[in-house]
């Protein structure tokens, strides 16, 4: 994967637009948005009904997603993870954003996200 050969920057270059996209989606929760960028795999896990209980429930107990800042980029063979620490808008304290992401016929695509 040529993502894990590159530099913070250009690793953050492809996930910050994906996730901005995801937590964007998430907030309207709209579904069909959120996976956009999702693996086969990993679309199979996540059901419409699914995503809309997630989403109420965060947006329920600690509001809407706020700043995000980098922590680090964990490079692998076949994949990127990048976390970032994260707020919430109602909940007070830091949070952790993270996301794997992978290659699949030229695309960079989202196989694990998560928020907690």
């Amino acid at each position: 994967m040529d993502l894990a050969t590159k530099s913070d920057t250009e690793i953050l270059s492809v996930a910050d637009p994906i996730m901005d996209n995801l937590m964007d989606a998430s907030t309207a929760v709209d579904y069909d948005r959120h996976i956009r960028d999702f693996t086969d795999r990993l679309k199979g896990r996540l059901s419409k009904e699914q995503l809309e209980w997630i989403c109420q429930d965060y947006q329920n107990a600690k509001g809407y997603f706020a700043g995000r800042e980098f922590v680090a980029a964990f490079r692998r063979p076949d994949s990127v993870a990048v976390v970032w620490k994260q707020r919430f808008s109602k909940q007070p304290g830091e949070f952790v954003a993270e996301m794997v992401l992978v290659q699949q016929n030229g695309r960079y695509l989202v196989d694990h996200v998560m928020v907690f």
